[in-house]
């Protein structure tokens, strides 16, 4: 015969653990590698959203620079109007 139930109802008693507190993180430390800037090289303005992060990169007009998140410039990199500097 099995045991099951009386497992689970050991398990349903025991109260839930208490929630731990975060600590604030700098995410400047997190970063793994360096941003990566690049510029525009088309006619008018482009706002480009970053594939990973989801951050949006407006460049205004012709030579704008931006420094993108490096996990972004991998798909920034498939824009033909924006070049790595």
């Amino acid at each position: 015969m099995c045991n099951c139930g009386n497992k689970r109802s050991g398990l349903t008693a025991s109260s839930p653990a208490a929630p731990t507190q975060s600590v604030p993180v700098n995410k400047a430390a997190q970063k793994t590698w360096p941003d990566v800037t690049f510029m525009y090289t088309g006619q008018s303005a482009l706002t480009a959203t970053g594939n990973m992060t989801g951050k949006r990169y407006r460049f205004s007009g012709p030579g704008d620079r931006q420094m993108v998140d490096y996990r972004d410039a991998p798909s920034m990199m498939t824009v033909p109007v924006l070049k790595k500097v």
